[in-house]
């Protein structure tokens, strides 16, 4: 009887403890897939793959990923990781928000560099929305982190939510079913940045926000 009620005992305790740790790991995956400065890159390969513009050739679609990842990801990376360890800093430093600042500007400098790289392409108007739409996203985010920290991957999920409602409007499609994944997927990104104690719920939640109104007026301004 004795062996039984350990053993029950120690399985009561383990179960919890092991879905923990699934939750932190499920936690952890969500917020390097779903990155703020993955989304133009996402928002052009929705475009590419979804739209008429599957129908361009594979040369120039080509040519636009490569530019939108090198100038919007591994760039910016790049440079704020020679930056940081030329300051001797470790990772985990870059949470702080005095210390965000540079890699914001880093960020807005690589995506206007982008954007008018993108313009000598002769893009139209509403692709070209993606990069105006993460503009706005990171000049916003570097402004409200002057005085309080905010949730950039909530605002970049959010912003995902903006763009596909912006175009929506100018397409007139109906985009209740993609809004359903994308709200899902900016649940999913804003919880795992709480469950990872990196932000509570009002700088989610304001993240988020600011990454719709972006997002949307990114797209529709332009046009």
């Amino acid at each position: 009887m004795e062996e039984y009620s350990t053993k029950h005992t120690t399985t009561a305790f383990s179960t919890p403890r092991s879905v923990e740790s699934g939750l932190l790991l499920a936690a952890r995956w969500l917020s390097s897939v779903f990155r703020p400065e993955f989304m133009p890159l996402m928002g052009f390969v929705g475009l590419f793959l979804f739209t008429y513009l599957s129908l361009l050739p594979w040369a120039f679609k080509g040519a636009v990923l490569s530019l939108v990842l090198l100038g919007t990801v591994l760039l910016p990376r790049w440079t704020i990781r020679f930056w940081r360890k030329a300051r001797g800093w470790e990772r985990h430093l870059l949470r702080l928000r005095e210390n965000r600042l540079f890699p914001y500007l880093i960020y807005i400098l690589y995506y206007a560099f982008t954007l008018h790289m993108l313009n000598r392409f002769h893009l139209p108007v509403y692709m070209s929305g993606i990069l105006i739409s993460s503009l706005l996203i990171q000049g916003c985010g570097f402004l409200i982190n002057l005085r309080w920290k905010i949730s950039m991957h909530s605002a970049g999920a959010g912003g995902v939510i903006g763009a596909l409602a912006g175009y929506s409007i100018l397409f007139y499609f109906n985009p209740i079913g993609w809004l359903c994944l994308c709200i899902f997927i900016s649940g999913l990104v804003g919880s795992s940045r709480m469950l990872l104690r990196q932000h509570d719920l009002w700088q989610v939640l304001a993240g988020t926000l600011l990454g719709i109104v972006c997002g949307f007026l990114g797209i529709i301004i332009p046009w």
